[in-house]
């Protein structure tokens, strides 16, 4: 069984068959998914999935890419949605760098700082967004250190996630994992303790190969956790039981876990 940690099932790209996607991937050996939102609006719209999902659960956030428009009362209603029971974890939040047409990167930082600290007074997990920002992501997250989280998408060097793991964060890796560039993403995979390492879609996005190009859907995580398996010399069945268990510890979602 599989637990996809990152996946936007509230994007548009899902809009003509959410629901047939969705209901179908209990068959495609997908156990669990965290669907994390990018502004208010979308954090809503996975709350709205979650509930109808019983194996879908939200996180709640502002992406560095949608945070223009944040005001400081955004926290109220981030905290309002955060208590809703099938919300796990704060996020998508974080830093981008990569585009020039992004808020200012003195903003994103505040915003980021905003959301760490609702995190730290709520005690969940953080989902971290890291885009041609990783100096700048370590050193705002070494001023939260009561705060633990996902660096998702793990874009950094083999250093820098030994660095995360010894802050007491997990690493995440989509199925970029799985593309012939992909030396940095293989090297961090390869110096991750497995107990430290959770796999993700970010689906719509970054489709595996034999997939890449396609829009992407939490059952293409087998190929991801099959790479992984590989480079780590396991079997893709133990590869799922880790980060399965990776995840439901993460989330707290233990008791989900019960028997696997």
């Amino acid at each position: 069984m599989l637990f996809d940690t990152h996946a936007h099932y509230d994007s548009r790209q899902f809009d003509a068959d959410r629901d047939q996607v969705l209901s179908a991937l209990p068959g495609q050996g997908v156990g669990l998914v965290v669907n994390p939102g990018c502004d208010l609006d979308s954090s809503r719209q996975a709350i709205g999935i979650a509930e109808r999902y019983p194996f879908v659960y939200a996180a709640v956030g502002v992406h560095p890419e949608d945070c223009a428009g944040w005001q400081d009362t955004d926290v109220d209603e981030l905290r309002s949605l955060a208590a809703h029971p099938k919300v796990v974890a704060i996020g998508e939040i974080g830093l981008d760098y990569y585009w020039k047409e992004n808020p200012p990167r003195e903003f994103q930082q505040r915003v980021f700082r905003a959301q760490l600290a609702l995190a730290w007074e709520l005690d969940l997990p953080v989902i971290v967004h890291d885009r041609e920002a990783h100096g700048d992501c370590l050193s705002i997250i070494r001023e939260f250190p009561q705060v633990r989280g996902v660096f998702h998408c793990f874009s950094g060097s083999a250093e820098m996630a030994k660095e995360l793991v010894g802050l007491g964060w997990m690493i995440s890796f989509t199925g970029a994992l799985t593309y012939k560039n992909a030396r940095k993403a293989v090297e961090a995979a390869q110096a991750v303790p497995l107990d430290r390492i959770m796999i993700e879609t970010d689906s719509p996005y970054m489709a595996p190969v034999p997939c890449r190009g396609e829009r992407c859907h939490s059952g293409l995580a087998r190929h991801t956790c099959q790479r992984l398996a590989e480079l780590r010399g396991i079997s893709p069945e133990e590869c799922a039981r880790i980060t399965f268990e990776n995840g439901t510890e993460f989330y707290q979602l233990q008791e989900l876990n019960a028997g696997f």
